[in-house]
């Protein structure tokens, strides 16, 4: 990014190092160009840049996956614009709150493995209430003022460590009169990003206070001193809930201004509910059927013990809920792209790094080589299964490698106002997210016919399929029903070979290759099990390379070529653009 002043602007280029930790900011290298204060021509080469920087990543990424650990960022450091990588992508907006949605995952993991009734209560409160995510406190007001400010205005009071403590306003035309919220202010390094985590945390023990507002204090910003009380347990909640992720489908998928969006429409169709997530993880955290008003799809969890139970949760919350939601920021940030406008889509760049880290998770670290709890680490987990890991070591899947090149094209796309072809580079990042679905299904359909796999198994591919079948449906219906009829919870048998064949039919549709999907490897022989080998691809189209290849040398063609005149026409004149930094003219 860019910014001026009234003497120079900075443009700083920054490279995160190969091994990176969330804290390592310290460490990168950076080198500074000063230039004149022309906004028009300081946007130019903020988008030639992005463009560049995207066609080098791009063809240094197709030759060596584990680059894809040290993409080049460009900020600007008159901005303090330094945001910590997500599993290898550099955002440019601050979104480590929505980055810790998979600590609450983490807990509710953390619970169901307990096999006990309680434990699941507590999974199910957190599931329902959150604590990691959108804090926010509830003030009582105790000296009978009124709280004269609106939503977003930034408050302050001291928190339990005796510092002062920020936050805005929230939801001040719901709160009652005698109440103010406000939600906590985040900060942009993601090991402590927020000091006040309850919420439901305060029934499993996981809450930190220190950061939350003192019992008794003042909070000032909001017109008059407000003296307030305060119980850091009971009065702190969270707005943002992996169950909130499904029963916000509905409103922001399917009747929103610009909806409905394809991918939920396919699932509302299919189950006949827009929350058919938060049907299926209810109805596995208690034991009941789903009764999905389409009668499709249809899970009686009362078949099966806490084992097979704690499964359909923990894969449904991170596969069904998360995964919906990820596409929902992604078709937001298209909802809000405007077209041909550099510098003016900030919003629709924000919503699209909060797809990235609904996606990925905290829990993956910078460089994505940690283990997460959300969609990114299911594909690096799958491709081990099937053959299709990026590298040697097997580290990062080659769904999660074209994603990576995807996310940093779409982000670059939407910066540069190309809306359309940030839409079609929307489109490929939906299809590749269901490979692991496809390979989870295909993987415990032959465990559970050839391997003696049990209702941990069962309950597995269940989970899977359901996470699938509604967009296989969309392509085939009689597909989905046979693959349905192997997977379902209860099934009388799994044949893998026609769940097999029912997902190769559809791939073309669903715009994916055989060789995306690969086939089931045998750990104790390092092949192929026999009947789950790759089908063939055939011709195949110019997938992710056509998509960068197109973007980048539009963007480079229309942009860099215009600008290097530019900056040499300068040059001529004596001005040049680019000065050495102790040259430029002091304030």
């Amino acid at each position: 990014g860019t910014e001026s002043s009234s003497s120079k602007s900075v443009i700083s280029i920054t490279q995160l190092p190969q091994s990176t930790q969330s804290t390592q900011s310290s460490t990168h290298i950076t080198h500074k160009f000063f230039i004149g204060s022309d906004p028009t021509l300081l946007i130019g080469i903020t988008i030639m840049v992005r463009y560049l920087s995207l066609a080098i990543a791009s063809l240094v990424a197709s030759s060596n996956a584990s680059n894809l650990r040290s993409p080049v960022i460009f900020q600007n450091v008159a901005r303090n614009l330094s945001y910590e990588f997500i599993a290898g992508y550099g955002p440019d907006s601050s979104v480590t709150d929505h980055n810790a949605i998979d600590l609450d995952q983490k807990i509710i993991e953390a619970q169901v493995a307990k096999l006990t009734e309680s434990s699941f209560d507590l999974a199910k409160k957190v599931y329902m209430e959150g604590g990691h995510s959108k804090s926010y406190a509830k003030l009582t007001i105790t000296n009978g003022v009124s709280a004269d400010c609106g939503d977003k205005t930034l408050v302050s009071g001291i928190d339990n460590s005796g510092v002062e403590v920020v936050g805005k306003v929230y939801k001040s035309s719901t709160s009652p009169a005698s109440e103010v919220w406000v939600q906590y202010q985040t900060n942009d390094v993601q090991a402590s990003y927020v000091g006040c985590q309850v919420g439901a945390l305060a029934a499993t023990g996981d809450h930190k206070t220190s950061g939350c507002f003192q019992p008794t204090g003042t909070l000032t910003g909001c017109g008059a001193d407000i003296a307030y009380t305060h119980d850091n347990l009971l009065d702190t909640a969270n707005g943002r809930t992996i169950r909130g992720f499904s029963t916000a489908v509905e409103s922001k998928m399917l009747t929103c201004a610009k909806c409905p969006y394809d991918d939920a429409g396919y699932f509302n169709k299919y189950y006949g509910d827009a929350a058919y997530a938060d049907k299926w993880i209810t109805a596995a955290l208690d034991g009941t059927k789903t009764g999905f008003t389409s009668g499709r799809g249809d899970a009686d969890f009362s078949t099966y013990t806490l084992k097979g139970r704690g499964e359909a949760v923990k894969k449904g919350t991170a596969y069904m809920a998360v995964f919906m939601y990820v596409i929902r920021e992604f078709e937001d940030a298209l909802d809000d792209c405007t077209n041909s406008c550099i510098g003016c889509n900030d919003d629709p760049v924000h919503a699209w790094d909060e797809g990235v880290a609904f996606y990925s998770g905290s829990l993956e670290l910078q460089d994505g080589l940690s283990s997460g709890k959300l969609l990114h680490q299911l594909a690096d987990k799958r491709c081990k299964n099937f053959n299709t890991c990026a590298d040697e070591a097997n580290t990062m899947s080659n769904v999660n490698k074209q994603l990576l090149q995807l996310f940093n094209v779409g982000q670059g796309q939407l910066q540069a106002g190309l809306c359309d072809d940030a839409r079609e580079t929307t489109a490929k990042v939906v299809d590749l997210m269901y490979v692991p679905m496809i390979q989870g299904t295909q993987r415990y359909a032959y465990k559970v016919q050839n391997l003696s796999g049990g209702e941990k198994e069962k309950a597995e591919g269940a989970v899977f399929a359901a996470a699938v079948l509604p967009r296989v449906f969309a392509e085939d219906e009689a597909a989905a029903q046979t693959i349905y009829d192997s997977m379902k919870v209860g099934a009388s048998a799994t044949d893998h070979k026609k769940v097999k064949k029912a997902f190769e039919s559809v791939y073309s549709a669903l715009g994916i290759k055989c060789s995306d999907v690969g086939g089931l490897m045998d750990d104790g022989t390092s092949d192929y099990y026999k009947g789950a080998e790759p089908c063939s691809d055939g011709v195949s189209g110019g997938g992710v390379a056509g998509i960068i290849i197109g973007s980048v040398a539009g963007g480079v063609a229309l942009v860099s070529v215009g600008y290097i005149f530019y900056m040499r026409s300068r040059e001529r004149d004596g001005n040049p653009i680019f000065k050495a930094a102790g040259a430029e003219r002091p304030v």
